[in-house]
C-alpha cells in the first residue's frame, strides 16, 4: 500500500512537472494538473496541500538527493579538491541534460527575477548546492591545490551558465554545436561527454597552481 502511494505521488509530480514547464507557475492550475494526472482534487490537496506545495515538492524531489551526494563528496577526506571537482562535473553533466522538462521549469522560474516567498524558497534550495561547490573550491585554495586569486563566484557561474545556455536555448546551441541537443542519442553520445570534457579542461587550467 505504501509503495502504491509513493508511485501515485511520483506520477502526479511527473505530470505536474510537465504542466508547469509548459504553462509556467502562474499559468498552470491544480485543476488542470489533477485532470492531466487522472486524480481528483482531494488527492492532490492531500499529498501537497496547495499549488505552491506541489511546485516546491517537484524541486525538492530533484534537488535533495543530489545535495546528499554533494555533501558526502565534500566531506570525503580521502580525495583531493580537484578530484572532488571532477566528480562534481561528472555528476552535474549527467543530471543537467537528463531532464529537459525540469531544466526548462527551473530556468523559467529563476529567470523571472521576482521576489516572492516561493522564489525565495527555491533559491534557498538551489543555494545549498552552490554552497557545497564553494566549499570544495575554498578547500582547494586552502591546501594549495588551487590558485589563491581564483574568482569563486565566476567559476560557479561559468559551470551553471554554460549548461543554461546549451540546454535552454536549443535554437542557438544546436547549430553552434553541430547536432540536435534535444535528440536523446546526441545527448548521450555527444553532449554529455563534451560538457564534461570541456569543463574539466577549462577549470583545471584556471584553478591549478
Amino acid at each position: 500500500m505504501e509503495k502504491e502511494k509513493t508511485d501515485k505521488k511520483d506520477y502526479i509530480l511527473d505530470v505536474a512537472e510537465r504542466v508547469f514547464s509548459e504553462k509556467g507557475f502562474d499559468g498552470a492550475s491544480t485543476r488542470l494538473i489533477s485532470s492531466e494526472a487522472g486524480v481528483n482534487m482531494a488527492m492532490l490537496n492531500y499529498y501537497f496541500g496547495s499549488k505552491e506545495g506541489l511546485f516546491l515538492e517537484i524541486f525538492n524531489r530533484k534537488i535533495s538527493s543530489f545535495q546528499d551526494i554533494l555533501q558526502n563528496l565534500g566531506n570525503d577526506d580521502s580525495i583531493s579538491a580537484w578530484e572532488k571537482m571532477q566528480t562534481y562535473i561528472d555528476m552535474y553533466g549527467e543530471k543537467v541534460v537528463n531532464n529537459n522538462c525540469f531544466q526548462k521549469l527551473l530556468y523559467q522560474e529563476m529567470g523571472m527575477n521576482r521576489r516572492t516567498d516561493l522564489s525565495d524558497k527555491l533559491r534557498d534550495m538551489l543555494m545549498k548546492n552552490v554552497t557545497e561547490l564553494n566549499k570544495i573550491l575554498t578547500e582547494g585554495i586552502a591546501n594549495g591545490e588551487f590558485k589563491t586569486d581564483i574568482d569563486i563566484p565566476m567559476v560557479i557561474a561559468t559551470l551553471y551558465g554554460t549548461k543554461n545556455y546549451i540546454i535552454n536555448t536549443p535554437m542557438m546551441s544546436s547549430p553552434l554545436l553541430g547536432y540536435d541537443i534535444q535528440d536523446d542519442n546526441m545527448i548521450e553520445t555527444k553532449l554529455k561527454p563534451q560538457i564534461k570534457s570541456f569543463m574539466k579542461n577549462l577549470l583545471k587550467a584556471y584553478l591549478h597552481n
